[in-house]
């Protein structure tokens, strides 16, 4: 047994305790907060631009911002966790979270929202990964399936409740505040959770935990600034040679990160990203899954919410209804992906899914050419439906298709990178909306005849699902070097989840 199993294993000792529950509350509740503000945003961006009269591109990096900064500080914040204590960082990241959260809802203008938005998603990335390693070390063995399966729960609900919560918190318009409450929610919960966190958390630390990597963390964050503020500015300023030389140096920046990361292996063995893995020609591939699966996700979701709430006129309330066929879809196509199919029939699940995913943006597609500005809710189910199932025979059996042919001794490190290019992905698809959807609307037209606004967002929608579609046939492709089958259903062996969560807990956010 490692020292970082003997400190993991020493704090179940108080298995009788009813604190423990509590404890499990308590850090379910950040996870379920972190959940619902990642997708709560989307539903209210329309009423955020009448506001506060942001542009598209503000608009753009009050969602990006926070995918960008969560993504640049998660593996970090796992490791800070190890070192300084995870009820620690866990409590710190809690508070930047509510502290940030007060400083979106009370934002005077779109400069001050996307500054509170970078900051949230830095204190998520302190606070998420802390949340399955304090589980871990809070609950004995034969108790952990039980709570693992809760928390699976919360997530699901959170993917649900986030846009729905969202439509009714702008709906009713608390106190004239409008968007406000999206954010402003989080204050309570965040307060109630430091005062019972401190009381009910049990501290606990990896003895021999990796050091820090602060230059890859500043390398791999300014390489994905330069790629991403050129292309969601770049329409906005008539695309300036700026913009296109700091995108091509992105390039170097990220060779200069992959030499540093080699020279960190080699001088004390605890880089930010373990190279060494993309020599495993399925994680390579399930990596490059993983990031453009969330550049699809990245442009989808802002898009939708677009071009129902603008280009259709509809309520939030009404807009975040439509999509509860899409999330039961979800939800129960991942179930059934991870339980029945996989287990039997392996990559082809992963790749029916992105099939079938296509298939639903096709329908859609051809739903909102078909009839237009008096599309209504029930016309769009079917093509939700279908984009959903897709969706849900991906996301569910993914990670585990990527860890297949892990080392055990990389598996924290794999699942940690698997998170973190999947919030890259989704910062990307974000910054790419620049392009693929307000690239093709035609503002001076519109500025003279605003009746033309819900056609221009009807063709502009068209044309971001044709690229979604483009991209997730380069995803089936890709697929193809995944393991047939995952080697834990191969060998009917159990597949130790737990390990792998407690080595990098930010697999789960």
């Amino acid at each position: 047994m490692s020292s970082h199993d003997a400190v993991t294993e020493a704090a179940p000792a108080t298995a009788n305790d009813r604190r423990r529950w509590i404890a499990l509350a308590i850090v379910m509740t950040a996870a379920f907060m972190d959940l619902v503000d990642a997708t709560i945003v989307n539903i209210a961006i329309p009423s955020i631009e009448r506001d506060l009269g942001a542009t598209f591109g503000a608009i753009q990096w009050i969602t990006a911002g926070y995918a960008l900064a969560f993504a640049a500080g998660l593996i970090t914040g796992g490791r800070l966790g190890d070192i300084y204590g995870r009820k620690r960082l866990f409590l710190l990241g809690t508070a930047g979270f509510t502290v940030a959260s007060a400083l979106c809802g009370f934002a005077a203008n779109p400069e001050m929202l996307v500054a509170s938005r970078l900051l949230q998603g830095a204190a998520a990335a302190m606070m998420v990964p802390q949340v399955l390693s304090i589980i871990h070390v809070t609950f004995p063995a034969h108790e952990r399936g039980k709570v693992f399966g809760m928390f699976g729960a919360i997530i699901g609900l959170g993917a649900v409740s986030g846009p729905l919560l969202g439509a009714l918190l702008t709906q009713w318009n608390i106190a004239g505040l409008e968007w406000r409450p999206i954010f402003l929610i989080n204050l309570p919960v965040g307060i109630a959770g430091l005062l019972l966190g401190r009381k009910f958390i049990t501290e606990s630390k990896a003895p021999k935990a990796l050091r820090l990597d602060i230059v890859g963390v500043l390398l791999v964050t300014l390489a994905l600034l330069m790629l991403i503020y050129p292309l969601t500015r770049g329409r906005e300023l008539d695309w300036p040679l700026w913009g296109h030389l700091c995108m091509a140096g992105s390039l170097l920046v990220f060779a200069a990160l992959i030499a540093y990361e080699k020279y960190k292996t080699r001088k004390d063995g605890s880089p930010l990203v373990e190279l060494s893995l993309f020599k495993v020609k399925s994680f390579a591939a399930g990596i490059a899954v993983q990031l453009t699966f969330g550049v699809v996700m990245g442009i989808f979701f802002l898009v939708w919410t677009l071009y129902m709430q603008i280009g259709l006129g509809w309520s939030p309330l009404k807009a975040g209804l439509t999509g509860v066929p899409f999330s039961i879809a979800v939800s129960t196509a991942a179930g059934l992906s991870v339980q029945k199919l996989v287990p039997r029939f392996g990559r082809k699940v992963l790749q029916t899914g992105a099939l079938t995913m296509a298939a639903g943006l096709l329908l859609y597609l051809w739903a909102a050419g078909r009839y237009g500005t008096s599309i209504d809710s029930w016309q769009m189910i079917l093509p939700l439906v279908v984009m959903g199932l897709g969706m849900g025979l991906i996301v569910a059996p993914l990670t585990d298709a990527v860890l297949s042919d892990v080392p055990r001794e990389h598996a924290g490190s794999a699942s940690g990178l698997i998170n973190t290019t999947g919030q890259m992905g989704n910062a990307l698809g974000l910054g790419l909306v620049s392009v693929v959807f307000f690239g093709v609307i035609d503002e001076e037209r519109l500025a003279k005849a605003p009746a033309e606004v819900g056609a221009a967002f009807t063709d502009a929608f068209q044309n971001a699902l044709g690229w979604a579609v483009a991209v997730l046939a380069v995803i089936f492709l890709v697929m193809f070097a995944l393991p047939a089958k995952p080697k834990q259903h191969v060998e009917g062996a159990e597949d130790d989840v737990e390990d792998v969560l407690r080595k990098e807990p930010a697999l789960a956010s």
